[in-house]
């Protein structure tokens, strides 16, 4: 059966790799096959029982036969699932349109102070407005400002609580995410969590409460994890570890501030605040214990039911409940499966092995959600469940004996080397401290802190969650301390898949028993995830990555030793940005360990929102904008001691042999206060033996005169961005033709409330052949001047899994 939940969990896994669901025909095809295949084997383990000498022959064609079957139903029951979740989807047609529906707030809404909005899931009951279709769960926030400005004076934020019901009027879209490469995947978060549309709450009169309580009992469950939530903020009052008691009583991450997230994610403590296996084993291990001490002592329970059928039955409903409070999380329903196995195996007097239980955890796992297999925690929590069981199973522990903290140890060097591949390949790093990190960090967390802190659930006496906090906060200073070593975090590009896989085969031979003579073979198995660098442009080649991080601009231009950013996206929120949720993991996992140069154009929000974390997370070698001297990002680069230049036309450098010239603004510029900050930006021209690019920021008609007056022999080029993301104030019809691209690449959001890029403005491009990219449309562009024609490559077109959103489109003129 082992055998067969592998090949399960593969079909799984090939499913959600698929660019589309099979058709009808071939699921029916793939029962019949699977059928077979059963059947196949099932002949053959009878015939091998029957000839000792074959057995071993026979045995492979059993676990082949399981594997192909297993295989077969994972891939179909996959799909099915797939195609139920796709089928709940909000109409093209029906996106940017008011809509009245009923329903239920689902989990805890979380407050966004920043842009004065609450967040929540609303599962919907009932839909008002006539012939509208409407998925069955939305992600919704309800603003009470408007592009900054309230809505109304001192407008209180909507008060929403877990499980109320409301009657709302909403203005949906579907799912529809950044697309970048090694970027995350919201769209496919989203298909996992049935998120199938997103939106907000319009001003409307006839939004109104119309039940305090569902009377569903999830809701009520999300209702007392909100309540523990409130009650501990209020506690702490305002104490900086605040959220990190919240996460570790009711799984709520979001009060976490992202410079505490940096911190635990470069010491590898990061599993932790995530209530996993390690949280719920020790809850059920205590509650059982305690079950177990006090069943004992009763002649009369004893007679009735055995002491230590009683204690795993009880403390595997601990655990559930638990699991539940924690949000039900991957890490957590991993645990909570393997106990219940156990628990059912102890009392049918079958007790599985570890493997069988962490088999059928994984069965369980895949079957309430199949595309458990898109996240990272999936592959890193039974990883590291598998990485134990490997080094226990006869191997380091045997071998190794001793104290009980030397098997600690030799524990966690096994899931520090371990998960290397899958951490290079998830997230590009690796904490070196991560060892001496969760040496101290465990015990404190795991076995003081969080008992702690569900004692407090018990006995509500705050003071018990202070000592919590204030135990945690000693542990932070030790953590702040190791982050400050020198090589605390090792940082590189991401390794192809090859490598990721012949990385697995070095750890697996580094892990394996002492007496095993191949085992330093594994170090060169992990050469490879190290020593296979990513492709880089030749001498007199540059490649341009225009990134889609919504609403706003950022642009990667790299030569054969040197990159630079043009502009560095928006900002979302307080604790995102474009600069440490895309520009950052991006440059990582290209191998690009540092930043020459930094162009800000200007200070508009959505091209220098990213620049302050950037700064913070790059090293960058030098700065230039067309900034005022009192703004936020020339400050912080002063208070570093770094300078920071006005870019003008008339500067250039070279690069590699490919030269950068700047052509506005006009240096006389900065001396008129009456300039608009969107016309004092730096335009920048990019010259290689293969292909020239314009990167026109947000300039407007007058700077676009301007250039035709000063620099018109220097604007024409193969690719330009859609100056301000095609508004109608830009792309007047005079410069295109001076520039004469023959690819266009405009950066607006997905349904951006400007209606960017306008249609004329559109249309004035397709007038002249000029094949139009769109970031919100084609994602991440990338285009190459490496030799011959440009070369272009959408990241929509690359990366086509199942669920990718596709925009409907008009036809464009092919390029030529």
């Amino acid at each position: 059966m082992r055998t067969f939940i592998l090949g399960f969990a593969l079909g799984v896994w090939l499913l959600q790799v698929q660019p589309a669901l099979p058709e009808a025909p071939l699921r029916w095809a793939g029962v019949l096959a699977m059928s077979l295949m059963l059947a196949v084997a099932a002949a053959v383990r009878r015939n091998g029982r029957a000839s000792a000498t074959r057995s071993r022959l026979w045995d492979a064609f059993v676990r082949i036969g399981c594997v192909a079957a297993g295989a077969t139903a994972g891939f179909l029951y996959a799909a099915i699932a797939a195609e139920r979740r796709l089928a709940d989807e909000l109409p093209v047609r029906w996106e940017g349109q008011d809509i009245r529906v009923a329903g239920i707030v689902r989990g805890l809404p979380a407050v966004n102070q920043s842009d004065r909005s609450v967040r929540f899931a609303f599962d919907v009951e009932r839909v008002g407005t006539p012939a509208a279709i409407v998925p069955s769960r939305l992600s919704l926030a309800w603003y009470t400002t408007w592009r900054g400005t309230p809505l109304k004076d001192d407008e209180p934020l909507p008060e929403l609580h877990a499980g109320e019901r409301w009657q709302l009027t909403v203005r949906l879209r579907r799912p529809h995410g950044n697309a970048n490469p090694h970027g995350f995947d919201l769209e496919a978060w989203m298909l996992e969590n049935g998120l199938r549309a997103t939106g907000y709450v319009r001003r409307d009169e006839g939004n109104r409460r119309l039940a305090a309580h569902s009377g569903r009992f999830i809701d009520r469950v999300d209702a007392l994890r909100e309540s523990i939530r409130e009650r501990i903020l209020r506690a702490l009052d305002g104490r900086p570890y605040a959220g990190v008691l919240v996460a570790l009583a009711v799984g709520d991450q979001r009060s976490v501030p992202q410079d505490q997230w940096l911190l635990y994610n470069r010491t590898g403590v990061s599993h932790l605040l995530s209530i996993s296996g390690l949280h719920v084993t020790l809850f059920a291990t205590v509650f059982g214990g305690a079950v177990y001490w006090s069943w004992r002592r009763s002649h009369r329970l004893t007679t009735w039911l055995p002491a230590r059928k009683a204690a795993a039955l009880l403390g595997a409903l601990a655990a559930f409940g638990y699991v539940l409070l924690a949000g039900f999380e991957v890490p957590a329903q991993r645990t909570l499966y393997m106990l219940a196995v156990a628990a059912l195996g102890l009392w049918i007097g079958r007790p599985g092995t570890a493997r069988t239980v962490l088999a059928w955890a994984l069965f369980a796992v895949l079957l309430v959600d199949p595309w458990a297999v898109l996240a990272a925690g999936f592959w890193l929590s039974f990883g590291a469940v598998a990485l134990l069981m490997y080094v226990g199973a006869g191997r380091l522990a045997a071998n190794g004996g001793g104290h009980w903290l030397a098997a600690a140890g030799r524990a966690q060097w096994a899931i520090t080397v371990g998960l290397i591949p899958l951490m290079l390949s998830l997230f590009q790093q690796v904490s070196l401290v991560a060892p001496l990190a969760n040496a101290l960090a465990i015990p404190v967390v795991g076995m003081v802190v969080v008992p702690l802190a569900l004692a407090w659930l018990v006995v509500p006496w705050d003071g018990i969650l202070l000592g919590a906090h204030q135990l945690f906060a000693l542990a932070v200073i030790a953590l702040e301390w190791l982050n400050t070593l020198p090589a605390a975090v090792w940082s590189q590009h991401a390794p192809p898949a090859w490598g990721v896989a012949a990385g697995v085969v070095g750890v697996l031979l580094l892990l394996a028993p002492r007496g095993l003579h191949v085992r330093l073979l594994g170090l060169a198995w992990l050469l490879p995830l190290l020593a296979v660098l990513p492709a880089r442009p030749e001498p007199g080649a540059v490649w341009l990555e225009v990134l889609d991080v919504g609403q706003g601009l950022a642009v990667v231009a790299r030569t054969r030793e040197h990159a630079l950013l043009y502009d560095t996206g928006p900002r979302y929120n307080d604790l995102a940005d474009a600069g440490n949720r895309i520009i950052a993991p991006y440059l990582r996992a290209r191998g690009i360990r540092a930043l020459d140069a930094l162009v800000v154009t200007h200070a508009d929000s959505d091209h220098s929102g990213g620049a302050l974390s950037l700064l913070q997370t790059v090293p960058v070698g030098w700065v230039a904008s067309s900034m005022s001297d009192d703004n936020a990002i020339v400050i912080a680069r002063g208070g570093a001691g770094e300078t920071h230049t006005p870019c003008h036309a008339g500067q250039h450098w070279d690069w590699d042999g490919v030269r950068f010239d700047v052509l506005h603004p006009r240096r006389d510029s900065y001396a008129n206060p009456r300039i608009r900050t969107n016309d004092r930006g730096c335009v920048v021209k990019i010259t290689s033996a293969h292909g020239t690019a314009l990167l026109t920021a947000d300039i407007e008609a007058r700077s676009e005169a301007e250039l035709l007056m000063h620099q018109k022999d220097m604007l024409a080029s193969d690719v330009m961005l859609v100056p301000h993301h095609g508004s109608r104030t830009s792309s007047t019809p005079a410069f295109i033709a001076a520039v004469n691209p023959r690819i266009a690449i405009a950066t607006p959001g997905y349904r951006n409330r400007f209606g960017h890029p306008r249609p004329e403005i559109v249309e004035r491009y397709r007038e002249r052949g000029i094949r139009l990219l769109r970031s919100d449309y084609d994602g991440a562009v990338e285009v190459r001047f490496d030799g011959g024609e440009p070369k272009v490559r959408a990241w929509r077109a690359v990366d086509q899994p199942y669920w990718r959103d596709r925009p409907v489109r008009e036809e464009q003129p092919p390029l030529e």
